[in-house]
């Protein structure tokens, strides 16, 4: 069915992450899949709000984000995982990961729909949208 897989994990939504755990490591197992687990950073935003920030902020946010998904997969994923830690447009990230590491499927946590999102969109949506791989959504 799925040779590799990718689960992108938001480690700030620990309930989330769990659920998208679960579901992601029986498709895994299920398929015995190889899985990998991206982690997206956002971007600082405008160069304005970056400056603020000390010198090596963002150097500094992406291996504390390393720790933590290190922990993670370790602690609540429980299976072998390629991991993945990016910076940038979270959806525009899985999406390209996925197309590089040639992912069958993507497995992407999602909360309940706000107003907000239906106008700015959230990620799940957006990889849902253009994705070129299945993509498995978990509320």
């Amino acid at each position: 069915m799925y040779n590799k897989i990718l689960l992108a994990v938001d480690l700030n939504d620990e309930p989330g992450a769990a659920k998208l755990a679960k579901y992601g490591t029986a498709l895994a197992r299920m398929c015995q899949a190889e899985v990998h687990v991206i982690s997206v950073v956002p971007n600082m935003g405008f160069s304005l709000v970056g400056s603020a920030f000390s010198g090596d902020f963002a150097g500094s946010v992406m291996e504390e984000t390393r720790v933590a998904l290190h922990k993670w997969v370790d602690t609540v994923l429980g299976i072998e995982a390629h991991l993945h830690i990016e910076q940038g447009t979270v959806y525009d990230k899985i999406i390209r990961t996925a197309d590089a590491i040639e992912a069958d499927a993507i497995v992407v946590g999602a909360h309940r729909p706000e107003l907000r999102d239906y106008l700015v969109g959230p990620n799940a949506a957006r990889v849902v949208r253009h994705a070129n791989q299945s993509v498995l959504v978990v509320r």
